[in-house]
């Protein structure tokens, strides 16, 4: 028995040295070759691709863990997907403990990179790019982890996308950091999902920066413990784009931050400049619903300190022309619409719509300055962020 144990320990402990490289160039065939590497690929095992640009006609896919994708860096690797057939993802990963690095997607006809049930999953250095720019004919996300337990994005960059440049779902131990996006229908989104930290990203040039909130329906519920601080959320003036019925259709143009139906949810340290509607805006769904499950209204939302520097000087609101003469021709820089909970440090400017009822529609609006308490004590940030094991995969 001791012999045994001895064998299988150093057997797991060489593990390691039997890791492959799977080498893969641009050219004709690179379509087949880099998806055979994929699939012959264990975990692992790690799959390189060369500088170049290459030219694909369908998605890919990844089900094998432990596998490591890494390019020669976001503009020197480029996988082209303007020829695709079919909707469907530019790559899709269903496995855990994977790492994805260095590399660029264009044009995909569906969501740039989709990951579904994948456990520990890095998205490091990734650009997802629809060349054309805004058009709701797009694929509808670049980045888009979703049903996954540990999600670190890391320094990637999306444009174009018709729905969220990076979108985080259905998920739990989530870090989107140092990342860039840039005039997308939603820049940042984190939906239905626990234990989020959103930090020291670029939000520009979308229709609403940043997004937190939770939807009925769906089969994870109950999103919150969300830190969305130290971001700058710049120029968020894109006409929305989405295409019709989809939820973020509804996203108004100059939306910096948005916190909607979501609990324990704090904002602070942001820089928000030029966005038109609202710097920060806290609501509650606006829908009909029929989820038992599902809670309504933002809870427990804490609006920390934040630079604002001009926003609400165009809001997409009805009556926006009587509620800038109300205020001055400039909304204040916090809006809520009165339902749920919510504090602020004190010195916060807003106002309030002071709605009384969930889904009765801005028609029973009553406008007025922003009235709330300060925060209750120091918010508890414990469990907040992807697994610091991740960051491990980071060298190198």
């Amino acid at each position: 028995m001791i012999r045994l144990t001895i064998a299988a320990a150093l057997l797991a402990s060489a593990a390691p040295a039997f890791a492959a490289t799977h080498s893969v160039a641009p050219g004709g065939d690179a379509q087949a070759r880099l998806q055979e590497a994929l699939i012959l690929a264990e975990p692992g095992d790690e799959i390189v691709l060369a500088e170049g640009r290459y030219v694909l006609t369908d998605g890919l896919s990844l089900d094998v863990d432990g596998v490591t994708v890494r390019g020669a860096g976001m503009d020197g690797t480029v996988l082209d997907f303007t020829s695709q057939q079919g909707a469907g993802e530019g790559l899709l990963v269903t496995s855990d403990n994977v790492t994805l690095r260095d590399f660029a997607l264009e044009n995909p006809k569906g969501d740039g990179i989709k990951s579904k049930g994948a456990d520990n999953i890095v998205y490091h250095r990734i650009r997802v790019t629809w060349t054309r720019g805004p058009h709701e004919s797009n694929g509808a996300y670049g980045i888009y982890p979703v049903e996954s337990t540990g999600v670190l994005v890391d320094g990637v960059k999306v444009t174009g996308a018709s729905d969220a440049g990076i979108y985080v779902g259905q998920s739990n131990g989530i870090t989107v950091r140092n990342s860039i996006a840039e005039a997308n229908v939603a820049g940042i989104e984190i939906e239905n999902s626990r234990n989020a930290l959103v930090e020291h990203n670029i939000a520009t040039r979308n229709t609403g920066g940043i997004l937190i909130f939770d939807l009925p329906g769906l089969p994870v519920m109950g999103g919150g413990n969300v830190i969305v601080a130290n971001n700058l959320v710049v120029a968020n003036d894109t006409p929305n784009f989405a295409p019709k019925g989809n939820i973020v259709a509804g996203v108004r143009r100059g939306t910096g931050i948005m916190v909607m139906a979501n609990d324990k949810v704090l904002v602070e340290n942001n820089i928000l400049s030029g966005n038109p509607t609202a710097p920060v805006m806290v609501i509650a769904y606006t829908q009909p619903y029929d989820d038992e499950r599902y809670n309504p209204l933002p809870r427990e939302v804490v609006i920390g300190p934040n630079t604002y520097d001009g926003g609400g000087y165009a809001p997409q609101l009805d009556g926006a022309d009587m509620l800038l003469a109300a205020f001055g021709g400039e909304l204040p820089p916090v809006l809520w619409d009165g339902l749920g909970s919510m504090s602020a440090v004190a010195g916060t400017a807003g106002w309030s719509l002071n709605l009384t009822e969930q889904g009765k529609g801005l028609g029973a609006a009553q406008p007025g300055p922003l009235t709330v308490t300060a925060p209750a004590g120091e918010f508890d940030r414990s469990g907040i962020g992807a697994p610091a094991a991740l960051d491990e995969r980071l060298a190198g």
